[in-house]
């Protein structure tokens, strides 16, 4: 692992854009945006899609949230349950043949960004869209880097926040979902947290991913890159 750079926001922004913009593949190229709960993904995944649409790349957005299972699945292990959490919230066969596969090596490229509305707790309808070779795929989501997953990914970033700041962050974000700032913080420390206690246990997230972004302060992120990943097939 390399020394952390320390960069401000936009820096972190072009020096990923660059990294990634450095893989080359024959095939639509599949980023994964991982990390905690509340850490940033899909904030950066979204800043990402902004500095690399300036090029002449086609940037799909997609979230693991298109891609849950339904509620009975999700909860058949209890509401509160960390294991149910990391083993039972998302249909990852459905994300590997609507998503990743299609715009994989042997893939039609034809796709859908999202299956299930976990909102509305029903299956979600998406034409098929198609993508070109020259598309990329930003995905942001929890648990990605799982072994079932893992080599569906072409670059993969983890995003790196405690579980202090996270908690903190989430009591503000998620207050409408839960409805008391109590609530959030409780299912927090009962589900979520100790979900991703075991999802760090079992798969070393942070040990694995091409980039690792320290995101404990938005406006001054810590950046560790590993050994760069340029060809695949």
């Amino acid at each position: 692992m390399a020394v952390g750079e320390h960069l401000d926001r936009a820096g972190l922004l072009l020096r990923l854009a660059g990294l990634i913009d450095s893989v080359n593949t024959a095939h639509p190229l599949r980023v994964a945006i991982d990390g905690p709960d509340a850490a940033g993904k899909t904030t950066l995944a979204d800043e990402l899609a902004v500095v690399l649409r300036e090029g002449d790349r086609v940037v799909l957005r997609a979230s693991i949230d298109g891609f849950h299972r339904p509620r009975v699945e999700r909860y058949r292990q209890g509401r509160d349950s960390p294991a149910g959490y990391y083993e039972d919230s998302f249909d990852y066969a459905a994300l590997r043949t609507s998503l990743l596969d299609p715009l994989g090596p042997d893939g039609n490229r034809e796709y859908r960004t999202a299956v299930f509305d976990f909102r509305a707790d029903k299956p979600l309808i998406e034409p098929l869209a198609r993508a070109s070779e020259r598309s990329m795929l930003l995905f942001d989501g929890v648990f990605l880097l799982r072994p079932q997953l893992r080599e569906a990914w072409d670059f993969t970033i983890f995003v790196s926040t405690s579980f202090e700041e996270t908690l903190r962050r989430a009591t503000t974000r998620d207050l409408e979902l839960f409805g008391t700032a109590d609530e959030v913080k409780r299912r927090y420390r009962v589900r979520y947290i100790p979900g991703q206690e075991l999802y760090f246990a079992q798969t070393r997230p942070d040990e694995t991913a091409d980039a690792i972004v320290v995101n404990e302060d938005v406006a001054a992120p810590v950046l560790y890159v590993r050994q760069p990943r340029t060809t695949f097939g």
